[in-house]
């Protein structure tokens, strides 16, 4: 039986919700590692995508994130949401199961705009600026190209699907 699971996906994607449904499921603890960059970045009095900048000239803050991902996996019965919970799990070796939600880009800006303030074209263009800075950041640090979903044991299109068939959907390939 496993005993990670890894949940990732773009902004909007619906990771935190279906993260939260298993979490209920399983009974395992529920990282979310996006909460903890946000935090980051108030703390350190900057905008999300100021602190995405930031972090593009100073890898110090994703390297630690990214090993306290791996310690978090490594002690299991876990469940890990992050863009790169499915690559850390797979480049380290540490047995999970990695989940890729993928969504289309309008469903994704409407479900930001559900839980942020904004306009349809605000939030879109934040949207693609954070992930443009990401795949930038993953690929010059790691040499991840985010685009590349051949390590996930599961891709999901969490457009026209509720959170809950979504997690029925993992827990059945879990068991097989």
């Amino acid at each position: 039986m496993v005993n990670a699971i890894t949940i990732s996906g773009l902004p909007g994607s619906g990771t935190t919700t279906v993260a939260e449904f298993l979490q209920k499921k399983l009974g395992w603890k529920h990282i979310n590692m996006g909460k903890i960059f946000r935090e980051l970045a108030e703390e350190n009095r900057m905008k999300l995508q100021e602190f995405e900048e930031y972090c593009e000239e100073n890898p110090r803050i994703d390297r630690e994130i990214d090993k306290k991902q791996e310690k978090i996996l490594r002690e299991g019965n876990v469940i890990l949401e992050s863009r790169l919970a499915g690559w850390i799990a797979h480049l380290k070796k540490i047995p999970a199961f990695k989940v890729w939600l993928d969504c289309q880009e309008e469903e994704r800006v409407k479900r930001i705009m559900n839980r942020e303030d904004g306009n349809f074209f605000e939030k879109r263009a934040e949207m693609k600026a954070r992930e443009k800075s990401e795949k930038r950041r993953y690929k010059k640090f790691y040499g991840i190209d985010l685009d590349d979903k051949s390590i996930y044991d599961a891709i999901i299109d969490s457009t026209n699907l509720k959170p809950e068939e979504i997690v029925d959907r993992i827990l059945h390939m879990i068991q097989k």
